[in-house]
C-alpha cells in the first residue's frame, strides 16, 4: 500500500471515472487502474464496482476512501510541520465559496488580503454547498465560505457575519413605494429564486414557508440573472444584502427591506479539524473583520 495508491482511489471516487482520475493524477489510465487493482488485492476488498458506463463505490470502499483521506491529510502535515510563523502565508489558500457569496465578497476581501498577506493569493472555487462539502472532505480545498447550518463530520467553522435579506421589485411595481415588506406577503407575488441546488433559495423558502406551496415560483441560475429578470418586470425576488449594495444598484429595480423579524443567513468559513493552514484561515477572518469595520452598511 502506497500514498500514491490512496491518492488514486480518492481521485476515482471524486471523478467517478478512471480516465478523468488518471488525468487529474498526471498518470496513464492503465497505470492508475493497475494501482487501484493492486490496492484492492492487497486489502482483499472491492473498492469500486466497474461497468462500461459507470463506476460505483462499494460500501466498504467508501469507508476505505474516507480513511485514505485522513491518512493523506496526516501525511501532508509532514511536509508542512516545519513551516512556522509566516511560512503558512507564502502559498495559495485553496478556498471554496458558494455562488451567492463569491461575487460580492471576493472584490472586498482580496484587496485587504493583498495588504495583510501579499504572498498568499486565493485559489478560488465557486460551487454549491454540497460540492464544497465534498471538496473540503477530500482535501481539494482547504476552507469553504458557506451559509450555516454546516454540520459535516471532521470539520469546524468560524462565523463571519450575519446577512439580512432584502426584497427586490421592478421600479414600476405596486410595492416600489413601500418602506418595508412582510415576509408572508411574498406568497401573493410571482417570485424569482435560484434553482433548488442553491442553499440560498432554501433559506428564502424557510423565511417565507408559503412559497413552498406556490406553483408560480420561477428559477434562475445566478443572483445577477435573477436581478435582471426582476428588472425586465418578470417578477420580484429576494437577494442577500451584499448583492444589493450601492455598487450593484439597477435603476430598473427597487430594493426594499423586510419588516422585523428580518430574514437573514449566517455566513461562516469551514475547515477540516486537521488543517495545517489555520494561520492562513485566521488571516482571512481578520481581513473580513477589518472590511466590516470600514463597510458597516454592506454587512
Amino acid at each position: 500500500m502506497t500514498l500514491s495508491e490512496l491518492k488514486f482511489i480518492i481521485a476515482v471516487a471524486k471523478e467517478k471515472n478512471f480516465r478523468r482520475a488518471a488525468d487529474k493524477c498526471f498518470v496513464s489510465q492503465p497505470a492508475l487502474s493497475l494501482a487501484v487493482k493492486k490496492l484492492e488485492e492487497d486489502l482483499n476488498v472491492t473498492i469500486f464496482e466497474r461497468s462500461r458506463t459507470e463506476v460505483k463505490i462499494t460500501p466498504i470502499g467508501q469507508k476505505i476512501i474516507n480513511q485514505a483521506i485522513v491518512v493523506l491529510d496526516e501525511a501532508n502535515k509532514l511536509k508542512d510541520i516545519s513551516n512556522v510563523g509566516q511560512e503558512q502565508l507564502k502559498s495559495p489558500l485553496k478556498i471554496g465559496l458558494i455562488y451567492s457569496v463569491a461575487p460580492y465578497l471576493l472584490p472586498l476581501i482580496i484587496p485587504e488580503l493583498r495588504k495583510k498577506t501579499p504572498e498568499m493569493p486565493l485559489d478560488v472555487e465557486e460551487n454549491i454547498t454540497k460540492n464544497l462539502e465534498t471538496a473540503l472532505k477530500n482535501g481539494s480545498i482547504e476552507a469553504a465560505v458557506i451559509a450555516l447550518p454546516f454540520d459535516i463530520p471532521g470539520t469546524e467553522y468560524i462565523p463571519l457575519y450575519d446577512e439580512d435579506f432584502n426584497v427586490v421589485v421592478p421600479s414600476n411595481h405596486a410595492w416600489a413605494k413601500k418602506k418595508e415588506i412582510i415576509a408572508k406577503d411574498l406568497s401573493s407575488e410571482k417570485v424569482l429564486l435560484l434553482n433548488n441546488e442553491h442553499c440560498f433559495s432554501k433559506q428564502v423558502v424557510e423565511a417565507c414557508p408559503e412559497l413552498s406551496k406556490k406553483s408560480e415560483v420561477l428559477q434562475g441560475n445566478s443572483l445577477e440573472t435573477i436581478r435582471n429578470m426582476v428588472a425586465s418586470n418578470l417578477g420580484i425576488s429576494v437577494l442577500p444584502k451584499t448583492a444589493t449594495a450601492i455598487n450593484y444598484n439597477n435603476p430598473l429595480v427597487k430594493i426594499i427591506p423586510f419588516k422585523n423579524p428580518v430574514p437573514f443567513r449566517r455566513i461562516a468559513i469551514a475547515y477540516r479539524k486537521s488543517t495545517v493552514r489555520m494561520e492562513a484561515i485566521e488571516k482571512f477572518v481578520l481581513a473580513l473583520k477589518d472590511i466590516k469595520s470600514k463597510n458597516i452598511k454592506i454587512f
